[in-house]
This record gives C-alpha cells, sequence and structure tokens, in this order.
C-alpha cells in the first residue's frame, strides 16, 4: 500500500481517533478538505482550536453551553418545578427534540458502575442537592435508560431522595423503552409516550 504524504497521515491519524471514524472514512474526511477553498479549512482549523476557550460548563446543570449559566437554566418559560435527570448531555439533546418536556435538567455525568469503577461519588450528587434545598422541584424524572446501570443509579437516587427530600415526587419514564436501552438511541415518539405516561416509583 502506498505511503500517504506525512502532513495527509497526520490529519488521518487525528480523525481516525473520533468514535466511530475508521482510517477509510479519516482518509476520505481529509482527501474532502483537500478540496475545500483554503480560507474554509482555514476557518474549520479555528473552530476546532477555539472550541475548548468557547464552551462553559453550566453551573447548574452540568450541560455544554456558550454562556454559564446556559440558555435552558435562565429560560424564563420552563417550569422549575419539574428536575429531569439525564446520564450524560447527549441525552439531553434527544429530550429536547422530542420537544415534549419543559422543565430543567441535571446531567449526573455518567451512571453507577462498580465493575467499571464508577462510584456514587463520581455523580452529581452535590449539584442534585443543591437544586433541591431551593425547595422549587416537586418532581424529579429519570430519564436515565433501562440498562442495568441505570436501573442501579435509579435506585440510589430515588432512595436518596425519598430519605433526604421525602416531599419530592420521584418518577420514572415508562417502559415503552425496550430493556438495555439508552436513552440516546430511543426514538423521537418512543420517548415522548414514555415521558408523558410516566410513572411514579413506590416509596421503599
Amino acid at each position: 500500500m502506498q505511503r500517504l504524504p506525512a502532513p495527509l497521515q497526520k490529519i488521518v491519524s487525528q480523525f481516525s481517533a473520533l468514535p466511530g471514524v475508521g482510517p477509510k472514512s479519516a482518509l476520505r474526511m481529509a482527501l474532502t478538505l483537500l478540496k475545500w477553498q483554503p480560507e474554509s479549512v482555514r476557518a474549520l482549523g479555528q473552530n476546532i482550536a477555539g472550541l475548548r476557550d468557547a464552551l462553559h460548563i453550566c453551573s447548574r446543570c452540568g450541560s455544554l453551553a456558550d454562556a454559564d449559566p446556559c440558555h435552558l437554566c435562565t429560560d424564563p418559560t420552563r417550569t422549575r418545578e419539574l428536575l429531569c435527570l439525564v446520564a450524560e448531555w447527549d441525552s439531553l439533546m434527544v429530550m429536547e427534540e422530542a420537544g415534549l418536556y419543559k422543565g430543567r435538567y441535571l446531567i449526573l455525568g455518567g451512571l453507577l458502575s462498580p465493575l467499571d469503577g464508577v462510584e456514587a461519588s463520581a455523580l452529581e450528587m452535590p449539584r442534585l442537592t443543591a437544586i433541591l434545598r431551593e425547595a422549587e422541584v416537586q418532581e424529579v424524572i429519570l430519564a436515565l435508560g433501562s440498562t442495568m446501570e441505570a436501573e442501579a443509579t435509579s435506585t440510589y437516587i430515588h432512595t436518596f431522595i425519598g430519605r433526604d427530600f421525602p416531599q419530592v415526587r420521584v418518577t420514572r419514564l415508562a417502559q415503552g423503552i425496550p430493556l438495555g436501552a439508552e436513552l440516546k438511541y430511543v426514538d423521537r415518539e418512543t420517548l415522548k409516550q414514555s415521558l408523558k405516561y410516566r410513572h411514579s416509583l413506590e416509596a421503599n
């Protein structure tokens, strides 16, 4: 196989490090850039270089945003009585695309997985505690999927809220979501129905 020129190989190797991008796809992407106008390639490079500096982690919900707090947390039309817990930012985006939920969010930063070394200390429990102490949230919706890790996390959070904030209702999405599914892969209509027909968790 012909050896790629060093500058091209460097870009292909960097693209290949992205999730879901193999060497062939990375090469096609790199070759496409060579067909772009020079100013477009430079603009892309500048945008990538400034990405980390331009983004913030919202101090309230933990989402990626270009301002802190983010536009969802500062939106006066969203109810402060509902708080939806999701594992990661991409799950929040799925919820927003469904277009049914109009409350606030909190990104937990993952799911409990003791086998992988993810303990409760890795979750955004201090941020959740601070929000619940404001005494505005009346219902916490667990939108974590239906994997074993999601079930473990749901149980942990339900127990925590029931013990420290018993006045707060805890619900979860209806089980239209297939067993073992991650929320970010659920189709929009299924997610809408799961949110609409969510149910309360029984107290321990």
